[in-house]
């Protein structure tokens, strides 16, 4: 699974970027507070990336920030939303700015986001409350820190999300890795160990 991703900005559009990393070019999904974010084509860029895998395709989507990656993961985790509806609800205000409304039950201001209804509002008050809130005291992450070498672990983290492991058990294992483990791959696989995979 792909965790970041780094090269050349090769084309913008409203809600997709095509990045050239060693001659492959890659289609990214990303907000539109990522996207404003971005350098103009032709300039380096790097996104954290989320893999989503399905029976008939494999998509690609790109945060600027792990605070937006973590809300992207959050709101996945609610019943009826999907990956392009969580990247719409990124759309809607910056990152810091939904970790707050979340927190403070605003079902408004969430409604006022495209696609997103009353139920589907209180859905994700309800259920990113907590974690929200977290977050929207916090620096950076809500979850604990994951501290190996290089940075590598909140990666590892995603990767066995992505495999289809709860993240609570994805973190247990990958800060059961600890400091013995240098890159990704090394992280990833030690974690699996763990997990019995």
């Amino acid at each position: 699974m792909i965790a970041r991703l780094a090269g050349t900005l090769l084309e913008r559009e409203p809600d997709l970027v095509v990045v050239d990393a060693g001659g492959v070019g890659y289609a990214v999904h990303v907000s539109l507070q990522t996207l404003a974010a971005l350098p103009p084509v032709g300039q380096a860029v790097h996104l954290l990336i989320h893999t989503e895998v399905r029976e008939d395709a494999i998509e690609l989507f790109g945060f600027g920030t792990a605070r937006e990656r973590t809300l992207f993961h959050l709101l996945r985790r609610v019943k009826g939303i999907g990956p392009r509806l969580a990247l719409a609800v990124l759309s809607g205000m910056p990152a810091d700015e939904l970790a707050r409304t979340v927190a403070a039950g605003d079902r408004a201001r969430l409604e006022a986001i495209p696609g997103i209804g009353r139920r589907t509002a209180e859905r994700i008050v309800v259920e990113c409350r907590e974690a929200a809130a977290a977050l929207a005291v916090s620096s950076g992450s809500p979850r604990l820190p994951l501290d190996a070498p290089g940075g590598e672990t909140e990666e590892a983290v995603s990767v066995l999300v992505n495999l289809g492991y709860a993240r609570s058990e994805a973190e247990r294992a990958v800060r059961q890795v600890g400091r013995t483990q240098g890159t990704l791959e090394d992280v990833v696989r030690a974690a699996l160990q763990g997990l019995g995979g």
